[in-house]
């Protein structure tokens, strides 16, 4: 059987992607019986892959991860490929072809041997293999009525998926917009076999966070952490790339929720009596891990980072305890502020009814992110708001939210509930009448330079609760006696 693997990790066999490609082609079919008007010959799917990056004018490339949709549906680590589905519509059969770039002999002085199509239709299980250049003839050969090609807007980013281009396009009839929102769902719901790798790359993850954990220590550079965090995922788990840049914040760094950028590059030292909020996450054969965990630099929590900490853990917990299938995620996110702001309330911070205050936004001066997000071949995963789901709340401390949809069995979520003390917030909140009247402003403005916490877990969805792949020391008993470990 063909499969994905480095070295002692896990074998991702190529048939998972074979089950992607047949849910696809069922959605597909699925969306020409509600309604779209195609009821004969061969309806053609057309997948551009990722292309090699040059690091700006030089003759150096950006390490290449493939396009996450041509991932979902072949598999396929090298770049410049194209992809095809060709569909029988009455039958719902379908075939698939990989298209690679024919490259000259010289070559493999630089690449090593050049493989034939034999051998890559062998690797990645597909049905046929030609050259990128016999794509026209191809697609003669096969004279499509319509041509579906992938474009699309994230959510998140804001950026499009532009179609792809191919030579003789113009003698086609193309779609480029039914497929994006139809392949989207698709990788909403995860297939037993993609859950099996999240559970991989979420405990390669979770082993290296705790390697981080007992190894950072006062003096320390926030950025060793980052570094030994890479060498575990990579060394030991086989996981070349990380899912994004690594999160290493210490002492007020730890309220900057990006840190760890190119501006901020994880540079500080690490003071004694700071907390560490790190947020790092592997991946595995295109499959993402996003994990987060916040501990104090000398593996002592104080009074006062054990009173946050374990605000954050409740609500956390009471997430983890309600989330299922057919269960709002907005109410969700609802439910973590109100427990927040419970806890806060309960240890004098704040003052009022908190029902009052979730409905006043007060919740969001202390978290100004979302609960979390979908996760998958990308770490902020796709499927968010699709045409069909809810669209995103307009008030403003549910704004950020990555997706508001009813949680289903098979979704793949992160949880991950803050608290952060950020000094324009602080006085945002403490300039507003409506919101400062809640807040016990002594006790509050002692948390000035405080930074932050953030717990966030990779969780399955699943009929009766959750699932977590996050495999790490959560409580403050757990966090101490795992950093004086050895």
């Amino acid at each position: 059987m063909a499969a994905y693997k480095m070295g002692s990790g896990y074998s991702v066999p190529m048939t998972l992607f074979r089950d992607n490609r047949q849910r696809s082609v069922q959605a597909i079919q699925q969306r020409i019986a509600g309604g779209l008007k195609f009821d004969s010959g061969n309806l053609l799917v057309l997948l551009e892959g990722g292309k090699d990056k040059s690091l700006y004018n030089t003759d150096v490339d950006y390490v290449f991860r493939q396009e996450s949709y041509f991932q979902y549906l072949f598999g396929v680590k090298e770049p410049g490929c194209y992809g095809i589905l060709t569909i029988d519509v009455k039958t719902g059969g379908y075939k698939s072809a990989l298209f690679v770039p024919r490259l000259p002999e010289e070559y493999g002085t630089w690449m090593g041997d050049l493989l034939a199509p034999e051998d890559f239709k062998n690797m990645y299980e597909v049905d046929e293999v030609f050259y990128v250049d016999e794509l026209n003839d191809y697609l003669g050969r096969a004279a499509p009525k319509l041509i579906l090609t992938l474009s699309g807007t994230n959510s998140d980013s804001g950026l499009t998926l532009e179609p792809p281009e191919f030579d003789g396009k113009e003698k086609y009839v193309t779609d480029c917009d039914l497929l994006y929102p139809v392949l989207s769902e698709c990788r909403v719901i995860k297939s037993p076999a993609e859950i099996e790798v999240l559970r991989y790359v979420a405990k390669v993850s979770s082993d290296a966070h705790i390697k981080v954990m007992k190894f950072m220590r006062p003096g320390r550079m926030e950025f060793e952490g980052e570094s030994l965090f890479l060498h575990h995922s990579y060394s030991v788990g086989g996981c070349r790339h990380a899912s994004y840049t690594c999160i290493c914040g210490s002492g007020t760094n730890s309220s900057i929720l990006h840190y760890g950028h190119a501006g901020a590059p994880n540079s500080k030292p690490v003071q004694d009596g700071e907390l560490c909020l790190f947020d790092m996450g592997a991946n595995y054969c295109g499959y993402a891990a996003d994990i987060t965990c916040t501990f104090p630099a000398n593996g002592k929590f104080t009074a006062d980072q054990k009173f946050i900490y374990n605000a954050v853990l409740a609500a956390r917990n009471a997430v983890m305890e309600t989330a299922r299938d057919g269960v709002s995620w907005v109410d969700m996110h609802k439910l973590a502020g109100r427990v927040l702001l419970q806890q806060l309330k309960d240890g004098g911070m704040l003052t009022g009814d908190v029902e009052e205050m979730l409905e006043a936004g007060v919740s969001g001066y202390f978290q100004p992110h979302g609960l979390g997000h979908l996760i998958g071949l990308d770490v902020h995963d796709v499927g968010g708001y699709l045409p069909t789901e809810p669209k995103r709340p307009s008030e403003p401390w549910l704004s950020k939210l990555r997706f508001a949809r009813i949680l289903k069995a098979g979704m793949y979520v992160t949880i991950e509930p803050g608290c952060y003390f950020i000094t324009y917030i602080m006085d945002r909140a403490l300039a507003n009448p409506d919101i400062a009247k809640y807040i016990n402003v002594d006790m509050f403005n002692r948390f000035r330079g405080f930074g932050g916490v953030r717990i966030e877990d990779d969780v399955l969805i699943t009929a009766t609760g959750t699932e977590n792949f996050a495999i790490v020391p959560r409580t403050v008993e757990e966090i101490e006696a795992t950093m004086a470990s050895t």
